[in-house]
């Protein structure tokens, strides 16, 4: 009993506090109306294939009407080897890929949002080189799914904040 009047006491302050959904709305939302406002600028690389097609996908520009906002992508994809054997041949590799991304509003030309996103996954390098490829490559479209998830919810975040259409 006092459990349950406690969690009541908790959601009752949550409530209190402004606290409320970011999709509130639905696919019917300011946000996801801005979010599907957004063209994606080509990306550069594989990762930047990777990372556009993946932006698209989770924006939902399908069908969205005129486009009032470019999301530029600059993207920084390196792998670094460590872990040393005695022979000086690496053990492990360490993926890494930032982004650097600017929303731009196109009917003023200005630069709205602009910030950065990154992941990293480790590899490991075994003897076969096609399996260290195939542990590259899947590292890749792991992580470009990680900085593609980001670089949505800060954006949903900015429309959520300014009340963007």
């Amino acid at each position: 009993m006092i459990r349950r009047a406690a969690l009541l006491l908790v959601f009752a302050a949550l409530s209190g506090c402004g606290l409320q959904p970011l999709y509130s709305g639905g696919s019917g939302s300011s946000v996801a109306a801005t979010l599907r406002s957004v063209q994606v600028g080509p990306i550069a690389g594989q990762s930047g294939w990777l990372v556009r097609t993946k932006l698209i996908d989770r924006l939902g520009m399908a069908g969205a009407r005129t486009p009032q906002y470019r999301l530029d992508v600059t993207l920084d994809d390196n792998i670094t080897a460590f872990g040393l054997r005695s022979d000086q041949a690496a053990t492990q590799e360490r993926r890494t890929l930032r982004a650097r991304y600017q929303l731009v509003r196109l009917d003023k030309g200005e630069v709205v949002l602009d910030a950065t996103a990154g992941s990293d996954a480790g590899i490991d390098i075994v003897s076969s080189e096609y399996a260290t490829v195939a542990a590259e490559q899947t590292a890749l479209e792991n992580i470009a799914d990680e900085v593609a998830d980001q670089i949505v919810a800060r954006l949903a975040v900015y429309a959520s904040r300014t009340g963007a259409k």
